[in-house]
């Protein structure tokens, strides 16, 4: 395989990625919508993928940098590095799509992408100091998102608190049209970048750039890959977050929406590259909790905690593998 077929290989997966990344993470953008029924499945899909195209005009691309060069060292980095990690990446998004886990397909790219790099060139090929930031919110993420959840569930009780129940629940349909969106928005220009980070990566690799700057194609490709992903869904995995974690009404999915929104919009501001799934689910146990802490189902909750903390090391583990086992056919 030449260097430029190598090249166009490693563009059409990452596009692939970020088609199964809106797939795996359509339950993160619909799951509070459809299961507290404000629009049927197929609407809420079409509106969500909408809003993750739409974020392609509005915000810059501080992730697509920390991924790109931020996490390791570019100059040590191939196109047999980036194949392997995005293979181990789509690998291990679908082992979990098929066991119905709402892992991340952000932490499942970076994990897969860092083991590759680690397999070529050894650990000097990470920029640890790179790596504090995503880590650390692999926490901070759900627990921020779980906190913002509980604030606005308690401000928002407050605000309606001597309206007619049927009055409520006709408004809170009607603005989780809005927070959804706003939430589709958060996670379409976070993830999108993810994949800017590695295509032009690759475009610096393969020797067509000389510096790391994002093109505008490159930005236009990931958000109708992503979109057109969120298009396809993840129903498995929707009645996983949208159903079985806590039950919501549009009150409640109204503030985790909301929540949610606010922290991927807020860390994609900063370039960090945070995973959509940590935190919807962080704010649904938000909302759940702030009724009261019987209302999360803590068992379901656990399972999902154990993925996310095992994503970064499983992905890394099959980069690495995919590396060596590619020495034999990529020259």
């Amino acid at each position: 395989m030449t260097s430029f077929s190598l090249l166009l290989f490693v563009i059409s997966l990452t596009l692939a990625f970020e088609f199964s990344n809106g797939w795996h993470d359509a339950a993160n953008s619909i799951a509070t919508v459809v299961s507290t029924r404000v629009l049927t499945p197929f609407r809420a899909v079409a509106w969500a993928a909408f809003w993750n195209f739409v974020a392609a005009f509005f915000f810059g691309t501080a992730v697509a940098g920390t991924i790109g060069k931020g996490m390791v060292h570019i100059e040590m980095v191939n196109q047999q590095v980036l194949l392997s990690g995005l293979l181990g990446a789509i690998i291990w998004n679908l082992i979990t799509l098929i066991l119905g886990l709402p892992t991340s397909s952000s932490h499942a790219l970076i994990g897969g992408f860092g083991g590759a790099a680690v397999a070529k060139a050894g650990l000097r090929a990470l920029i640890f100091s790179g790596w504090i930031k995503p880590v650390a919110f692999i926490f901070l993420s759900p627990l921020i998102g779980m906190l913002l959840g509980m604030t606005v569930t308690i401000i928002t009780s407050w605000i309606v608190r001597r309206q007619r129940p049927l009055k409520v629940d006709k408004w809170f349909r009607r603005l989780q049209l809005v927070s959804a969106a706003g939430y589709s928005f958060g996670h379409g220009t976070n993830d999108a970048q993810k994949g800017m980070g590695i295509i032009t990566t690759a475009l610096v690799a393969g020797g067509l750039l000389k510096s790391f700057v994002v093109p505008y194609w490159v930005i236009i490709c990931c958000h109708l890959a992503i979109a057109g992903g969120t298009m396809a869904g993840g129903w498995r995995i929707i009645k996983t977050m949208g159903q079985r974690i806590t039950k919501l009404n549009p009150f409640g999915g109204f503030a985790a929406e909301t929540a949610g929104g606010l922290t991927l919009v807020g860390t994609a501001a900063f370039g960090i590259p945070v995973s959509t799934t940590h935190t919807i689910t962080g704010a649904i146990v938000g909302v759940g909790a702030s009724r009261r802490l019987s209302a999360v189902r803590w068992g379901i909750t656990r399972r999902i905690v154990w993925a996310w903390v095992l994503t970064i090391p499983g992905a890394a583990l099959l980069g690495a593998i995919l590396f060596h086992a590619g020495r034999f056919w990529v020259k």
